[in-house]
């Protein structure tokens, strides 16, 4: 896994908290805005904050039992586009509040940064649900995790019966009330290489996709445009030269991978796993799933793999630390367990004459693992990861010489001379910052 740049992440830090004292300052006024807002009669009263890696929430109680809330701030330096990220937000929250059975917390109020207490920035006023966090435990019993899984079988399901004809952020007609896709798509992979590796924000796409095809071209672009501009992204000469070998061959590998070109796209969200749920602790119901920030239309394919998160660390955590046999040897029965759930799910529905789509979406799982698919739609998602995750999954064999041609294998060696000198720069002004 590439590390960040450690001065692109303390300039975010500071701005972030400079941000934060002025929260601090105005929480009173920020209480009364919620206590507006929600016609609390003056009953609100500021009860914590919550802090996410994106995010700062303050908790807003009210008395004669009424429904406490939250108010959600994007916070600068940590987020680069606080009102894309909180318009789209928002406008997926409506639409699948209206088109699913996902429990998604009430939004009461939102806006950008004009309409918020002291211009602090965009926010949202939302339900705040006081249950426990959905924590899956590696030593969980079976039949609590099968009760789990099922409810969460059932949202990817219905999430995967969603088409779009396009890949992006959507938003409703104010006449006829129709969603489509108007925006680009906005990522938790696009904003964490905005805000800590030093890549240029103008750089990445500004509308929306008609061909899958295109939009895995435009993550082989981001790739190679993160290892042009991150200084820190190698730590020496070898290691830069696979991470150009990596990226190179990734964009190759796109005909290889790419299915149903030209759509229908699904609805899908880079952050949707278990620590972003809440869960009723006696009944084990799942009463709230949140963070839908860096949710978009997708290619059909992400829906169809099989959850990253069923052995709780990413696949790459596991690649770093571990090894590959690791990582497939814990989770391939987790993978069967939910498989197995979700066709108890498919099974519910079509006793009940709902329609599914052939292939069912467990058969689609089990070929993206088998296919190695998965692999791939996972290093396209993740500019830091893709490194690891192609020589330890993608990676078929040949020598540099049979990877790159003589044009390619030129330009890498001017490349990894230019990144050496960016490592020592960058490394003389880390000694200057930090010391």
């Amino acid at each position: 896994m590439t590390g960040f740049d450690r001065i692109a992440e303390a300039n975010g830090d500071d701005e972030c908290r400079a941000w934060l004292r002025k929260v601090i300052d105005a929480k009173d006024e920020i209480v009364a805005f919620v206590d507006h807002h929600l016609d609390g009669g003056g009953t609100g009263e500021f009860d914590g904050y919550l802090k996410g890696s994106f995010n700062l929430c303050l908790h807003v109680r009210f008395g004669h039992g009424r429904q406490s809330a939250l108010i959600r701030f994007a916070k600068p330096g940590h987020t680069t586009w606080r009102a894309e990220k909180t318009a789209n937000e928002v406008r997926f929250m409506e639409y699948l509040s209206q088109h699913t059975t996902i429990p998604v917390p009430r939004v009461h109020h939102w806006g950008l940064t004009e309409d918020s207490p002291q211009k602090l920035g965009p926010f949202i006023v939302m339900d705040f649900d006081d249950q426990e966090d959905v924590i899956l435990d590696p030593n969980i019993d079976t039949t609590t995790l099968d009760t789990i899984y099922d409810q969460l079988a059932d949202y990817l399901l219905q999430l995967s019966q969603i088409d779009f004809p396009s890949i992006g952020s959507i938003s409703k007609d104010s006449a006829s009330n129709a969603w489509s896709v108007t925006g680009r798509p906005l990522t938790y992979n696009m904003n964490e290489l905005a805000t800590a590796t030093g890549y240029p924000a103008d750089q990445f796409p500004t509308g929306p996709f008609d061909h899958a095809s295109d939009y895995f071209g435009s993550l082989a672009n981001q790739h190679i445009i993160h290892l042009q501009t991150q200084r820190n992204i190698a730590d020496d000469a070898e290691d830069a030269r696979k991470k150009f070998i990596a990226r190179h061959r990734f964009r190759e590998l796109i005909p290889k991978h790419c299915i149903d070109d030209t759509g229908p796209f699904k609805v899908f969200c880079d952050d949707l796993q278990p620590s972003n749920m809440l869960v009723d602790p006696h009944t084990l119901r799942i009463t709230a799933v949140l963070d839908f920030e860096f949710t978009n239309v997708m290619p059909a394919q992400f829906t169809y793999d099989p959850p990253w998160w069923l052995v709780l660390l990413g696949p790459d955590m596991w690649l770093e630390r571990y090894s590959m046999a690791d990582f497939v040897s814990l989770y391939k029965p987790r993978m069967e367990q939910f498989l197995q759930a979700l066709e108890r799910v498919e099974a519910k529905r079509t006793l009940a004459h709902k329609r599914l789509e052939e292939p069912h979406l467990s058969a689609r799982m089990r070929d993206s693992w088998e296919s190695g698919r998965f692999w791939f739609n996972y290093a396209a998602r993740k500019s830091m990861d893709i490194d690891a995750v192609y020589w330890n999954t993608l990676h078929e064999d040949g020598t540099e010489e049979e990877l790159l041609d003589n044009e390619t294998r030129v330009e890498m060696e001017a490349f990894v001379k230019t990144k050496m000198e960016q490592l020592e720069t960058y490394r003389e002004e880390c000694a200057e910052r930090f010391s």
